[in-house]
């Protein structure tokens, strides 16, 4: 049964609000849950997910991280379509995330709990809660963040129709438009990806991996690192992950 703290966050999805939803929703929403961060993310094109809102920098984190890494609680989540839920991080079998177990222990996220958002096999995104102390979810917490999951969706595909005027029952994705929604966090990371693609003449996913490459040998976020490109700091090339642009040469009498 839904809690009345989560009906009062569910009010705030009628059509007149949710344009206005972002990172003050989640912050209602995430103590309406009783944890500690939540965010959104949103199926976009080439089956890549886009964080759309997150209430604070706990969970803002970890999300940079499976983004740059490519995978995790999330992705698993948002591929197969079913909850993942990681009460204790630090007990995550070997191997499951390689890359992510490496760095899970310098976050500040200790449980996470993914809850895809979609139906049957359309995927629409993942709603992703956070705790910065191992442990599992209530039965109640787990109610309202089910609830929610199917809320959001219903409100992503109503906003998939009426603006783009696609079909959901069209294929396994649906890529809903960003008119009427909060500004996706990472443009800057599709346009690094666009350059990269154009100067090294790859495809959009392979320029994606080379950025997600740089990123993580450096020990970087792929944030920072799209900023870099994007700002014509850097500049991967076929050789190497990158070198940093030299700056111009002045000219001397």
């Amino acid at each position: 049964m839904i809690s009345d703290r989560m009906a009062e966050v569910l009010r705030l999805l009628h059509p007149d609000r949710w344009s206005k939803a972002g990172a003050d929703f989640a912050v209602v929403a995430a103590e309406a849950l009783g944890v500690d961060g939540l965010s959104l993310s949103l199926v976009t094109e080439g089956d890549q997910t886009e964080l759309m809102w997150c209430s604070d920098d706990t969970v803002r984190c970890f999300e940079e991280m499976q983004y740059t890494l490519g995978e995790g609680p999330g992705p698993d989540a948002v591929r197969t379509g079913a909850m993942v839920w990681v009460p204790d991080l630090a007990r995550v079998r070997a191997g499951r995330w390689p890359a992510l177990g490496m760095e899970a222990p310098d976050l500040q996220a200790r449980a996470v709990y993914c809850f895809p958002l979609g139906i049957g096999a359309i995927r629409v995104g993942v709603l992703t809660a956070v705790r910065r102390t191992p442990g599992p979810m209530s039965a109640q917490q787990a109610d309202d963040a089910i609830i929610l999951a199917s809320a959001l969706t219903a409100r992503c595909l109503a906003d998939d129709e009426r603006l783009s005027g696609t079909d959901s029952d069209a294929g396994s994705s649906v890529t809903v438009p960003l008119d009427g929604l909060p500004q996706m966090l990472n443009a800057v990371v599709h346009q690094a990806t666009g350059m990269v693609s154009a100067q090294l003449l790859l495809t959009l996913p392979q320029a994606l991996l080379r950025l997600r490459g740089h990123a993580y040998s450096s020990g970087r976020s792929l944030t920072e690192v799209a900023k870099d490109v994007v700002d014509r700091r850097l500049r991967l090339t076929h050789q190497s992950n990158g070198s940093p642009t030299p700056p111009p040469v002045v000219d001397k009498d």
